[in-house]
């Protein structure tokens, strides 16, 4: 590996794995643990290119159409929430189907059906054609007008503008939400939010972390993958504070172009990215002064496995317990410890 050589690199802390990211990422490994394959998963478990190839590795088929997945097969639903057709597809197609969903984008789904219940119009801010955004429209199509970010309202004009709600796609860029945002309530004073904001904790901290990281670099690095909402987003927050930015997928990707004439190297990764590639990307940089790690926030969030998939295990090791008559000892406890086990070793499990 050719080492290009800067003073210093500032190590943005959160970075990385969020808990839906955790999460999905920890039952889609138990899947293909427990199923000789192949397991089935509608659209990429997450937004990652390395991760995708690792399950693919062990046999995971990823799907953009439930139609594809054979009768009788097991699925998982990715991260970024499935619409309703979807989930009543697998459901009558695979033998075993569960749900990753993170519950953060389970929130904005439970929101736009009770907002179009009640007769709202809804504006959603995305992306068109995100995973996300498609699975949440789904919910209630003929209730929703999808606006993007970056063009914002534009002309458009509700049939009662004193019913008019807004939400949000969970990975937003913070400042593009809160454009979108300001503008509505200007032009519709009655307009209906959700109690608590719809973008997800992570996407949030890891935005202020890299705006804090503006102040002190003369580059910033986002490893993650381009279909990465989130991660494209914090590479628009550094630019927006008029610091020089660039989406890596790997530490293969760098420009030695872009380090002519930098010292301090600001680095950071999407919602999505595996550390290891972060710590490619520190050896590749090889900083004389080190690295520091550049501390924000801290977090705490768990969100424990599926229902489906606890209820299915538990289930399979009871069964076990009646036919030898003895508890397995690789699964002792496996549901209470699970807190404790990391997406990173899920992935070591897969990609070894």
């Amino acid at each position: 590996m050719t080492v290009m050589t800067v003073e210093r690199v500032l190590l943005a802390e959160p970075r990385g794995f969020c808990a839906g990211v955790e999460m999905a990422i920890k039952a889609l490994t138990w899947m293909t643990r427990i199923f000789d394959g192949p397991v089935y998963c509608f659209h990429e478990i997450v937004h990652n290119e390395w991760v995708v190839r690792a399950f693919e590795g062990v046999g995971v088929v990823f799907v953009n159409d439930i139609a594809q997945v054979p009768l009788g097969a097991p699925v998982m639903l990715s991260a970024h929430g499935s619409a309703p057709e979807v989930v009543q597809g697998a459901a009558d197609r695979a033998a075993v189907v569960i749900d990753a969903v993170c519950p953060l984008v389970t929130k904005v789904h439970h929101e736009v059906k009770r907002m179009a219940r009640d007769g709202y119009e809804i504006i959603y801010v995305g992306h068109t054609g995100h995973d996300e955004a498609v699975g949440t429209v789904a919910e209630a199509p003929n209730a929703i007008t999808l606006i993007e970010p970056e063009t914002g309202l534009g002309q458009y004009q509700p049939a009662d503008t004193a019913k008019v709600a807004l939400l949000a796609q969970t990975t937003l860029g913070v400042h593009e939400w809160m454009a979108v945002m300001d503008d509505a309530k200007d032009r519709f004073p009655e307009l209906h939010t959700a109690r608590k904001s719809d973008l997800c904790y992570a996407t949030t901290n890891r935005q202020d972390a890299v705006k804090q990281l503006t102040e002190s670099c003369d580059l910033i690095l986002v490893v993650g993958s381009h279909n990465s909402s989130n991660t494209q987003a914090l590479v628009r927050v550094a630019r927006e504070n008029g610091v020089s930015a660039h989406r890596i997928d790997s530490a293969d990707d760098i420009d030695q172009g872009w380090l002519d004439g930098v010292a301090t190297v600001g680095l950071t990764a999407g919602a999505s990215a595996p550390d290891h590639l972060v710590q490619e990307v520190i050896a590749r940089l090889a900083p004389t002064a080190g690295f520091e790690l550049w501390s924000s926030t801290e977090e705490q969030e768990y969100f424990p496995l599926p229902p489906q998939l606890r209820a299915f295990v538990s289930t399979l090791q009871s069964l076990v317990e009646a036919g030898v008559t003895a508890r397995l000892p690789a699964q002792e406890g496996w549901l209470e410890r699970d807190r404790d086990w990391t997406a990173s070793e899920a992935l070591n499990l897969v990609s070894t």
